[in-house]
């Protein structure tokens, strides 16, 4: 079923059982439930760890921590290909990034797939997007038209940016805005207006908030947070950040954590006004990260590296009338493209075909017993920050509930124990002792990887087979 097929059934299923809803009720019943509203709230680069739920001894995140104790705690949840656009990508079509063609950053996502927003607006949704984009491809200061919003209707969107403090938009005009000082809290404001007007409609909505911290720059977060963290000799880093990375990692995470402290706040804001507006009970409120970043461990800087503090992002889903209203974790894995069909599910709204993911909403609701084995991890070409240069490579693997096991083009790369060795301190690959342990693991992978028609070619031949222009170091120029 192509796009256009599936929003036209749609279209006619919906407008279905609406109308047998009306011809059902007397006039003393009471109405139909409408189904929930769905709030869903990203960082860039936040890493799973960095949070006080969690247990990092840093991090002051009591918004988060508190939302925690009050939601389905996704504690192995991965960003497939973990870099911005691929995510992204993933997160609006339910799709690997083999499918969709967007491995690279600051590609244009095609009208191919049908989006979540085009899905959530055929079940009777109002739909908006605020903050970065960062899947239109024309240049990342661009005005995106309406025709390549993927479905979205209300927008205060930019593709990309991390000036944090002249932060710019764009509405349905094209004509450039700023946000007020710090960019975040200037969206979080606008997202919080959105909710308000809409909390009394008959309709739901779909509203995604896309925060650009606390993505580098680090040192960029309100002065007010950042003095929370003044001394970056106290900062306690991962036994996995080598010695001679110790200084650059403690200054960067001296920002990382100011700029986490701001977004907490914004949580905290968020919360209270979907509170205030009497849905909280009737709301989907997901907060996650597009994906992790390295901060040392590993002797490793930013994001594409297979190693858990790249792949692992935060993930907590709060939805009291199906889920129920005390905190509970989940170690299941759980993927990128499985997003999009799990908040469906949990919609009650029908999944398009062209969605690869899985629907795991009985899972979050407790219906059906967490059973996935496996999440798949990739690197499809290397590019930019972790080029060959400085040790960039083509990848595969997988993220079990206690495993990681990764393969370059060479054969297996890394194996690790993460219940044993949760610091990915000692690499058991080709290791005589784990000989059985590594065979399993490389089967599971290649089942996976031919379930998504994934041959694990050189980059270099996706990348032609897209036809798309690369420079050098592997990026898409800016203004493709």
């Amino acid at each position: 079923m192509d796009r256009r097929t599936f929003l036209k059934a749609m279209g006619v299923a919906f407008t279905a059982a609406k109308a047998a809803d009306v011809l059902s009720a007397g006039p003393d019943a009471a109405p139909a439930r409408k189904r929930p509203n769905v709030v869903f709230v990203f960082g860039d680069q936040w890493r799973a760890q960095a949070t006080g739920y969690a247990g990092d001894p840093n991090a002051i995140t009591p918004h988060l921590d508190k939302l925690a104790a009050t939601s389905v705690h996704m504690t192995t949840v991965v960003s497939c290909c973990p870099v911005c656009t691929p995510y992204r990508a993933s997160l609006l079509t339910g799709q690997y990034p083999i499918t969709n063609g967007l491995f690279l950053n600051d590609l244009c996502l095609s009208s191919d797939a049908v989006s979540i927003a085009e899905v959530f607006t055929a079940a009777g949704y109002e739909t908006g997007y605020i903050g970065k984009w960062h899947l239109d491809g024309h240049g990342r200061s661009s005005f995106i038209p309406r025709a390549r919003r993927q479905g979205f209707d209300y927008w205060k969107v930019l593709e990309c940016t991390h000036s944090y403090n002249r932060s710019a938009y764009y509405g349905d005009a094209d004509e450039k805005l700023l946000w007020d000082g710090y960019d975040a809290t200037a969206q979080t404001r606008d997202a919080q207006k959105y909710i308000a007007a809409r909390a009394r409609s008959d309709k739901p909505f779909l509203l995604m908030l896309s925060w650009g911290p606390p993505h580098n720059p680090y040192e960029t977060a309100p002065a007010e947070y950042r003095k929370l963290f003044g001394d970056p000799g106290k900062i306690q880093l991962r036994p996995n950040v080598p010695a001679n990375a110790a200084p650059a990692a403690r200054k960067d995470l001296q920002g990382y954590y100011a700029h986490c402290a701001a977004l907490d706040a914004c949580v905290g804001d968020l919360l209270k006004t979907i509170a205030d507006a009497g849905i909280a009970d009737d709301t989907i409120f997901v907060f996650t990260s597009d994906h992790g970043d390295m901060l040392g461990s590993q002797g490793e800087r930013r994001k594409q590296r297979p190693w858990d503090e790249a792949i692992r992002v935060p993930f907590l889903l709060r939805y009291p009338a199906a889920c129920g209203r005390g905190g509970k974790e989940i170690d299941m894995p759980f993927n990128a493209p499985d997003i999009m069909p799990t908040l469906l599910g949990l919609a009650g709204v029908t999944i398009p075909k062209t969605v690869e993911g899985t629907d795991f909403s009985g899972v979050l609701t407790g219906a059906k017993a967490p059973d996935n084995d496996a999440a798949l991890i990739c690197c499809v070409a290397p590019f930019g920050e972790w080029t060959r240069r400085v040790g960039g490579k083509e990848y595969r693997g997988l993220r079990t509930r206690r495993h990681t096991y990764v393969r370059d083009l060479t054969g297996p790369w890394l194996l690790y124990d993460n219940q044993a060795d949760p610091h990915q301190l000692t690499n058991l690959a080709n290791k005589t002792d784990h000989a059985d342990l590594q065979k399993k693991l490389d089967a599971q992978l290649s089942k996976m990887l031919a379930a998504r028609g994934d041959k694990f070619l050189i980059g270099g031949e996706y990348i032609r087979q897209r036809g798309y222009k690369t420079r050098k170091n592997g990026t898409v120029p800016y203004k493709a």
